[in-house]
């Protein structure tokens, strides 16, 4: 697949993850940090998206600013700030080309955007980006849906969103050899007695825990702890997405 911008997508981001729970999720954060012994600093959000969750920890104390590839999506971020009153640095880059005027000593990287990339090169590369800016003593938290939940959640369904505004209707296409869902979305808003459709197009891929020990390593980067996102413990075996705590490998 080629670039993808998320033009249609940005639209209606915020809709489809209602569910997200970013104030929990910011919150969680925030006990990773106390479990660790580590003060975020200066944190950037890697992908942040439309910029939610970067909002959450904002709120919280956390000196923290944004990037992401897409632009439609930083504009809904920056609006975002605007309307809370805040300020922050937001970048227009592409994880595997993140390029910082210094360093960090945080780096979270959220809801599986590690899974967009599809290639464990670009992986490797997007590692050792955030390694080259990481502080000595910095942390990298990233999440990413599992092999699970690729193949038995995902897998081959589709799903029907009926949202004010808009009727979304999300299909997957399940490819077993790379743990690959394809995700095709159709969106469809009433103009008048008509629809109007747009549609988007993207793919993740989920890797093995052994395969991201591997990438993370060929980084520069030594896993510290994963967790079950939904209870910060050991992960099980039907986990659908698992939390990494990383840090760098200091000669």
């Amino acid at each position: 697949m080629g670039a993808v911008s998320y033009s249609y997508f940005a639209e209606f981001y915020d809709a489809l993850t209602l569910n997200a729970g970013y104030d929990k999720r910011a919150d969680m954060l925030m006990e990773i940090f106390a479990r660790h012994e580590h003060e975020p600093g200066l944190t950037l959000d890697l992908a942040c998206g439309t910029g939610s969750l970067t909002l959450e920890l904002s709120r919280r104390g956390v000196d923290i600013f944004g990037a992401d590839a897409s632009s439609e999506m930083l504009s809904v971020a920056q609006q975002k700030f605007a309307e809370d009153g805040r300020q922050t640095l937001f970048l227009c880059q592409k994880m595997q080309e993140l390029e910082l005027y210094g360093s960090i000593n945080t780096c979270i990287c959220t809801l599986d955007s590690i899974n967009h990339l599809s290639s464990s090169a670009d992986v490797v590369k997007t590692f050792r980006r955030v390694a080259e800016y990481l502080d000595d003593d910095g942390l990298f938290v990233f999440d990413c849906n599992t092999v699970y939940k690729h193949k038995v959640i995902l897998g081959d369904n589709c799903y029907i969103y009926d949202m004010e505004g808009v009727f979304c209707a999300w299909q997957n296409n399940y490819i077993e050899h790379n743990n690959r869902v394809i995700i095709t979305l159709d969106f469809f808003e009433p103009e008048g007695r008509l629809y109007k459709r747009s549609s988007e197009q993207f793919s993740e891929r989920a890797y093995t825990r052994a395969q991201m020990k591997e990438m993370l390593e060929q980084a520069g980067l030594y896993i510290e702890a994963v967790y079950d996102e939904n209870y910060l413990a050991e992960p099980k075996d039907d986990s659908q997405r698992e939390i990494y705590v990383v840090r760098k490998i200091l000669s």
